[in-house]
């Protein structure tokens, strides 16, 4: 069989460590096939790659950190459908419906998810829960019960900081996106997040009242309400490591293990448990971020690399490396660095729905602005009507 040759030009925003794995990732389809890769990083994607289609000359491939630029693309033609070179009944069994659908635009494929990263995540301390007895909680129900449990006990449930200078405030859309998955589901969310609901309908409030029932206990929250509009979002888990427990649990992200005090072992000093299930119809969904792969340019190198990146090969050698987490059933469990990030993965795999942070998909005069300040204003006592007022108002401006 002849071998292709050629370069595949890449654009996508992974540098340092993450552009490095990607590349080792690479090499053994270009040991295979003689087709080799040129890859372009860039913190402005998003206005490079609008640049470089506008002017005729897109890179092979782009990978995306959202779908929103995708569906934009592929409203305007500029895309692939890669359904057409795909094994499709593959792709099938190794990625949930979810992540097909999300890639998708007016059913048509246009893209592979590679990379996600897992925000539904409450950090505990495991020392200091078996310690004082308390059991993991499966739904809200038991969340509540056990945070009244560790107020009955003279101590403080949750370590929770919204303070991040002039984004003070992002930590708490996070909260309110989690809770919106898990009470009104994703259909609702998605119009959400599209404005095609007033942010003042009952199921957006019953959400923020979800929250309230957290955020507005000064029994609840380290040094209360003034504690948690005070507190640095990475000095917030700090309470969890003191001894005694300052506090005992924390909602973020995966990176927040970057911001815990060194010296710290993973599954006896710190571990996470999903943010629990509140309306059992939704189950467990998953909030966070994803790398997308999508097409420009349909040449046989292209449809060969594309083809391999979805496979089960290179996503495991980036797995094994650290910092990835993959959507691919078909990349085994066991080749995850530590216990942590398997049962992250886990989660993604398992997941039936998956949504992007809704705040980093608004316009940001909202996203990054009356939803921000909102949260705070709700904190801080305003009332619930009254914060949603005005963030609509904003919205109104801003969807415009």
């Amino acid at each position: 069989m002849e071998r292709d040759t050629g370069v595949v030009t890449i654009l996508g925003t992974w540098g340092g460590d993450e552009l490095t794995n990607f590349q080792e990732a690479v090499y053994p389809f270009t040991d295979d096939t003689g087709i080799g890769m040129a890859f372009e990083g860039t913190r402005d994607l998003a206005a490079v790659l609008t640049i470089r289609v506008e002017a005729g000359n897109p890179p092979d491939i782009a990978i995306l950190p959202n779908p929103g630029q995708m569906y934009e693309l592929a409203s305007n033609s500029e895309l692939v459908d890669i359904s057409s070179f795909m094994e499709m009944e593959e792709l099938k069994g190794n990625y949930a419906q979810a992540w097909l659908d999300l890639a998708s635009y007016d059913g048509t494929l246009y893209g592979v998810f590679y990379k996600v990263a897992n925000k539904s995540l409450i950090w505990y301390n495991p020392s200091a829960f078996s310690e004082a007895g308390y059991e993991i909680p499966a739904t809200w129900d038991e969340l509540i019960n056990l945070s009244d449990e560790i107020v009955s006990n003279g101590k403080v449930p949750w370590a929770i900081g919204f303070e991040s200078g002039s984004a003070s405030g992002w930590p708490a859309t996070d909260w309110i996106e989690d809770i919106m998955l898990r009470t009104a589901g994703p259909d609702v969310y998605d119009q959400w997040v599209n404005h095609e609901i007033s942010w003042t309908d009952q199921e957006i409030k019953a959400a923020w009242e979800v929250f309230g029932e957290i955020v507005t206990n000064e029994d609840y929250q380290y040094g209360g309400t003034t504690g948690t509009l005070t507190t640095n979002f990475g000095d917030a888990p700090a309470p969890l490591f003191t001894s005694p427990s300052g506090a005992y649990m924390h909602r973020q992200a995966s990176f927040i293990t970057g911001f815990f005090p060194e010296g710290l072992e993973a599954g006896k000093d710190y571990d996470f448990f999903p943010f629990p299930s509140i309306d059992p119809a939704y189950g467990i969904p998953v909030l966070g971020g994803a790398d997308l792969i999508v097409v420009f340019n349909d040449t046989p190198e292209v449809q060969e690399l594309v083809k391999y990146l979805a496979t089960a090969q290179p996503q495991e050698i980036w797995a094994e490396a650290g910092g990835f987490i993959s959507p691919n059933k078909a990349v085994s469990l066991d080749v995850y660095p530590d216990e942590l990030t398997k049962k992250m993965a886990e989660m993604v795999v398992n997941a039936e729905v998956f949504r992007f942070d809704a705040s980093d998909l608004m316009p940001a005069a909202v996203g990054a602005g009356s939803f921000w300040s909102g949260t705070l204003d709700y904190v801080n006592g305003e009332d619930l009507d009254t914060v949603l007022e005005q963030i609509e108002d904003s919205a109104v401006d801003a969807y415009k």
